[in-house]
Order: structure tokens, then C-alpha cells, then sequence
């Protein structure tokens, strides 16, 4: 996020508490060998001196330097969306807090005839704010298309019909964040349309995921051929076999029990 950065005047170490998104990448990186700092400083300019570099893990904190400040709300948003370690409180899971279209198999969202969306904002190493989510949040409910109930986004929405978010977080950043939606496979198009356009309004990464059943040969028929016409080369992004519950039981047919 370019949190942490070199201030010039002070030539030390500064964070930019706006920048960042509270994903203690940095504190958990902390060498804990509590070395002396001025040690560290002085070993380093006279090795400098002979061209020898002297880098503690990481460079730029050897010394267990710091501790993570106590988060608040709306604060401790930040930290839910961009700590891959902490489950998210509205959904119980970790990461974005999603089980997302590619757990299908286990969640059973997306049924044949459907597209389930995963439309990720921030990543890789970009970052944003919940303004930029509201914008296509805004737009997918005006198209009248249904949010994931089990997503964390949803759940920070004030009013679910018009896609507005609480208005307490609309500055917070994070590391990233998903919005999740399904429609009829008939719509894809205009949605994947209605997110082109809303992306180049946003100061963000946008990626787009789409997620659907596969017909009783493996195959999807119906979506593929839509993504390839709109440009997309397509990869098939996980295919899960064995991991999720029964979904569909079969009943096998009764045999004759013969006495001997």
C-alpha cells in the first residue's frame, strides 16, 4: 500500500495511518531479536563503508520497533477485508470474509441456468476505498440484480435495494474486497457491460470472475461461448470433485433378493 515510507527530513520510518489498510503484513514480518537499534545503524554505515550490506529480516524494522494500534469501528473494518488470518464477524470465514462462486460445490448458490459474479476490487497490492465499492454497487442495483446475502459487503449496506453502504465507511481502505451477485445466464452479457463501464469511473483494480454449473458432459455451453465473444480467454479457474457434501442423491434401483 506504500504505508510505511522513508520521510526525507526525518530519515526514519513513517506510516500514513490513511494508507493503511491494517493488514499487519508488516507487524507480523517484525524480526523479534530485539536488537538495539542503534547497533543496528552504526554496523550498517561502517559495513556500508566497505560495501557490505548488514539487513536484518526485514530491513526496514529489525528491532520489534512497533505494535499494532488498538482498532475501533469504523476502523476495524480495514483490518477484516485485508487480514487473511482474521475471520470476518458478519460471515464467520477468513479472508474477504467469502466463500465465493468457486466453493459452489459445497454452498450450492449457483444452479444450472445461472451466473454467479465475484467482482473483486483492489488487488493485486492497489487497495480501496468503500466510495469506489458503492459506485458499482449503485449501478448493479439499479440493474435490479441480486446480492449475495452471505457476503460482508452486503452486509455493510444501509439500504440493500438502492446498494448504498453505510455511510461511516465510506473512507475506510481496504485490501480488497468482493461484491457478489447472480443472474440468469440470459443477463451476463449486460452485466459484464455494466461493469466495464462502471470501472472506468473508479480509482481501483476491478476483476471479474464468473462462476457456473457445468451441464451433465463437464462442459458449460451457454456462458463460455458469451465470455469469448466479449474478448475473454477462458481458463477453467477450479474444478472441485470429492470435497463438497451430496447435493444430488440418486436412487439406485432394487434388486430381487433370490433364497437359495
Amino acid at each position: 500500500m506504500g504505508a510505511i515510507y522513508i520521510d526525507p527530513s526525518l530519515k526514519r520510518a513513517t506510516i500514513n495511518d490513511d494508507e493503511c489498510v491494517e493488514c499487519y503484513s508488516c507487524f507480523n514480518g517484525l524480526s523479534q531479536e530485539h536488537l538495539n537499534p542503534t547497533m543496528v545503524r552504526t554496523i550498517r554505515k561502517l559495513l556500508s563503508l566497505a560495501r557490505i550490506r548488514f539487513d536484518p529480516e526485514p530491513d526496514v524494522c529489525p528491532t520489534a520497533a512497533f505494535e499494532p494500534n488498538e482498532l475501533a469501528w469504523p476502523r476495524v473494518v480495514r483490518r477484516a477485508f485485508s487480514d487473511p488470518r482474521v475471520p470476518h464477524e458478519s460471515t464467520g470465514v477468513e479472508g474477504r470474509g467469502t466463500e465465493e462462486v468457486k466453493t459452489n460445490d459445497v454452498t450450492g448458490r449457483v444452479q444450472l441456468g445461472e451466473a454467479g459474479f465475484t467482482i473483486e476490487f483492489g488487488r493485486p497490492g492497489v487497495g480501496v476505498r468503500f466510495r469506489e465499492i458503492q459506485e458499482m454497487c449503485w449501478a448493479l442495483a439499479q440493474a435490479k440484480v441480486a446480492f449475495e446475502k452471505k457476503n460482508p459487503v452486503t452486509s455493510l449496506m444501509s439500504d440493500l435495494s438502492t446498494g448504498t453502504l453505510r455511510e461511516d465507511i465510506l473512507g475506510e481502505k481496504v485490501l480488497s474486497a468482493i461484491v457478489e451477485i447472480k443472474v440468469p445466464v440470459e443477463r451476463v452479457e449486460e452485466v459484464i457491460r455494466l461493469v466495464w463501464d462502471v470501472e472506468k469511473r473508479i480509482r481501483t483494480v476491478v476483476t471479474l470472475g464468473v462462476g457456473v454449473r457445468c451441464e451433465s458432459d463437464g462442459e458449460d455451453h451457454v456462458v463460455a461461448p458469451i465470455l469469448e465473444r466479449l474478448g475473454y480467454k477462458l481458463e477453467r479457474a477450479k474444478t472441485n470433485t470429492g470435497m463438497g457434501r451430496v447435493s444430488r442423491v440418486v436412487e439406485q434401483p432394487k434388486k430381487d433378493l433370490v433364497s437359495a
